[in-house]
């Protein structure tokens, strides 16, 4: 679990306090794609699925059971680091790593981002 005193996932150099929980507790201050890509990485550390099916967008978002799943997921993996490598107004590239079973893995993706009832969520890879 993420404390105030602990470094935030997302790679920001920020304490968690100071970084994604303000936006995991106001996902309106969330005020760019990336940095509610970054908040949704550490909602992935921290196996946080209100947030993570809070912040994507309502036509792409998990069914119960695929969320149950993710989480289920999430929770079996040892999370590395997060590196973005480009990131634009609504899309964001990048590469997040991780340990499954001792065997380094990594996500790449370009995920795109829109607005939905006035705040970023995720929509999905371009």
């Amino acid at each position: 679990m993420q404390t105030k005193e602990t470094n935030c996932p997302c790679g920001s150099l920020k304490k968690y306090n100071n970084c994604c929980a303000l936006i995991h507790n106001n996902i309106f201050e969330a005020k760019t794609a990336e940095q509610l890509m970054r908040s949704r990485y550490t909602a992935f550390v921290i196996a946080n699925g209100t947030f993570l099916q809070k912040s994507h967008a309502s036509k792409t978002r998990p069914n119960t059971r695929e969320q149950k799943d993710l989480l289920q997921w999430t929770k079996s993996v040892d999370w590395i680091k997060l590196e973005i490598l480009k990131s634009t107004k609504d899309t964001v590239e990048f590469k997040a790593f991780f340990q499954l079973n001792g065997k380094l893995d990594v996500i790449h993706e370009k995920s795109q981002f829109i607005i939905e009832n006035g705040y970023w969520v995720y929509f999905g890879i371009v």
